[in-house]
């Protein structure tokens, strides 16, 4: 039986039609990933999963003592009590499974009545129920939290991973994640990863993270004009197969009009044709008018404009022993030397708290080295999103803020009315004229990248410009900064898109701020690990700093690592050729109509193999890197 199940459910709010006879089911350990666009309804499901919310009409089916837990876009309030306190806030349905049992355990029951008591003895004890402190306790240990301090005194980051272990502890069957990645940085994103991968219980969970979707689902629901759709597999096999499926909607679509356009042609004929016409035909074509009417087109996609400014001169930025620190014993910035030349596409990565926000005002010049040189090229002009987060007048309208109280905008060298413009950045008329207060942060952020893209620039500067943008949204400005002929920084903790985007890094490491050739996942293959600074389990003890690679010399590969060396080309290739064959397997008609466990069988081998083809990739390159060090420093 599902843990959860909708039949036919529709829900409409305000004027907005959130699900049309919508069908949904949550089976045993999946990890099940809801998508849509921004307002097409993700969190407004969830709520009807965890009842804060009814249903118009349909029917939601929950398993018997169903206990779910939710980890929501909010951080916790409670700022001044302990950690320990907050995550035993957590253990409500527990308690409601306590209070039941010994409310039925005091009955005079039957036979039946004692089964079902026994049955709720053993939820209670798959739970943890019978010893809730040892499993706040063990909660706290296992996601290494510091469990006496307060709240207040905690980072935004540190603070989601309380409010995670509190919809932990009760270890429910179904765990809710609504948007878990925002505002963390990629450490903590990749220890959540970690924690939700090795859960044993359900997931299901609203992301724009793409690369955190790929790594978790196994399988995905859209929810898109009202419907709820599965798509077995990975995002790969979704990006895919919806693609096909909408390419598929579109000549049914074009096949039907084309009849319906033939029908009104003929009915409107003359008199005498009227006379004798088939009433038949007429009732089909007023039937096929009904299914046209009903008919809900996908909303139109983002249509992004950069306004682009004439080309500064080769050199962009020079920075050359820059060095800036906050306090002398913790150097923020050391001897930091980088090239900037125009069209590079250079993203800076690291992890909260080590200085990146720093180094761009330092190379905007905004503030001032304490050491070395910073210079800028010729005929710069640049754009710095951060900037316009405060520029924002929360009272004015959209359109008012984007036009800065003009009607039209300049745009390549025409006019362009702002409420057209605005459209493009997904705002309906009536949204453009509300205010920003009103909005929500992705609608924020999408008002900021539109005000931004009407000054001409030929340096764009990106502090976090993905945040709460849906994935369509993402893949259009993703689509818009390549194809960009200015030049490049930004910072994001969002892999798939510096992947993407940036053709160079500049890494918080430990120890050290370093440039490399390529994207994020060019970075993690040189085997290096972020600064760590935001740990308050590292408060009052010594900092841990790795020895910077210049310090240790090149060291030979001993006998086991050489022959580790040789046998791991052949263990990559049979990973990857069982993860192919596992993957036409779970991509294959009909994979999920067949038995629970041999599906979750398949799909766990599939998992746990590209999680080893994962650790010889890294030990491959580790060795090779290792191996090519050793040999040059022979030849020196």
């Amino acid at each position: 039986m599902s843990l959860i199940r909708f039949d036919d459910v529709s829900l409409m709010l305000a004027d907005q039609k959130i699900l049309v006879e919508a069908d949904l089911a949550i089976e045993l350990q999946e990890r099940v990933c809801l998508i849509g666009r921004n307002g097409a309804g993700k969190s407004t499901t969830l709520k009807l999963i965890t009842g804060e919310i009814e249903p118009d009409k349909g029917e939601i089916i929950r398993s018997q003592g169903l206990v779910v837990s939710q980890l929501r876009q909010s951080l916790p309030e409670v700022l001044d009590e302990t950690v320990r306190d907050v995550v035993h806030a957590g253990l409500a349905g527990i308690r409601a499974l306590l209070d039941e049992y010994r409310e039925r355990s005091q009955q005079d029951l039957d036979k039946h009545g004692l089964q079902e008591l026994e049955a709720l003895h053993r939820r209670i004890d798959a739970h943890g129920g019978w010893n809730i402190e040892r499993q706040v306790e063990t909660t706290i240990s296992d996601l290494n939290l510091p469990s006496e301090r307060k709240m207040h005194e905690l980072s935004g980051g540190w603070r989601r991973r309380v409010a995670l272990a509190q919809a932990l502890v009760q270890r429910p069957d179904l765990l809710l994640l609504d948007e878990p990645t925002n505002h963390l940085d990629i450490a903590t994103i990749k220890w959540l990863e970690n924690v939700v991968a090795s859960y044993d219980g359900s997931v299901l969970y609203i992301t724009h993270d793409r690369a955190f979707l790929e790594r978790l689902a196994t399988r995905i629901i859209e929810i898109d004009r009202g419907k709820l759709t599965s798509w077995p597999g990975g995002f790969r096999d979704f990006l895919r197969r919806r693609e096909a499926a909408l390419a598929a909607e579109a000549r049914e679509n074009a096949r039907f009009d084309k009849k319906l356009e033939q029908e009104e042609a003929w009915v409107r004929q003359g008199i005498k044709a009227r006379r004798t016409r088939n009433e038949g035909r007429v009732r089909a074509l007023e039937r096929m008018r009904e299914v046209r009417a009903e008919r809900q087109s996908r909303d139109p996609s983002a249509r992004i404009y950069i306004e682009e400014a004439e080309r500064s001169g080769r050199k962009v930025i020079r920075a050359k022993n820059v060095c800036y620190r906050f306090d002398a014993d913790e150097p923020l910035i050391e001897r930091f030397s980088l090239k900037i030349d125009r069209g590079d596409r250079v993203g800076i990565i690291g992890n909260n708290g080590v200085g990146k926000t720093t180094l761009l005002r330092l190379l905007l010049g905004e503030i001032e080295p304490q050491s070395g040189t910073i210079k800028h090229g010729t005929n710069l002009e640049i754009a710095y999103f951060n900037q316009l987060r405060e520029e924002l007048d929360p009272e004015r309208s959209v359109a008012d803020n984007v036009g800065d109280g003009r009607t039209y905008i300049k745009l390549h060298g025409k006019d362009r009315h702002v409420v057209g413009y605005l459209k493009g950045f997904l705002f309906s008329p009536k949204r453009s004229v509300t205010p920003v207060k009103a909005l929500s942060g992705g609608e924020r952020n999408r008002a900021i990248l539109a005000k931004l893209f009407t000054r001409p620039a030929n340096l764009l500067v990106l502090d976090e410009p993905t945040n709460d943008l849906d994935m369509e949204t993402l893949e259009v400005l993703e689509d818009k900064l390549v194809n960009y002929n200015g030049t490049l920084i930004i910072v994001s903790h969002d892999r798939r898109f510096l992947d993407n985007v940036v053709t160079s890094t500049v890494v918080f490491e430990e120890g050290r701020l370093q440039e490399y050739v390529g994207g994020y996942s060019d970075w993690v293959r040189q085997g290096h690990a972020l600064m760590e600074v935001d740990n308050p389990n590292l408060d009052g003890k010594p900092r841990k700093t790795r020895r910077k690679p210049e310090d240790v010399g090149p060291r030979k590969l001993g006998y086991n690592e050489q022959r580790e060396l040789a046998d791991l080309p052949g263990t990559i290739d049979r990973l990857e050729s069982e993860l192919g064959e596992l993957e036409s397997q779970i991509s294959a008609p009909g994979f999920y109509d067949q038995s629970h466990e041999t599906t979750h069988k398949v799909v766990a081998r599939f998992e746990q193999a590209g999680a080893e083809l994962d650790v010889a990739l890294a030990r491959w390159t580790e060795l090779e890197d290792r191996q090519l060090a050793y040999e040059r420093s022979r030849r020196r």
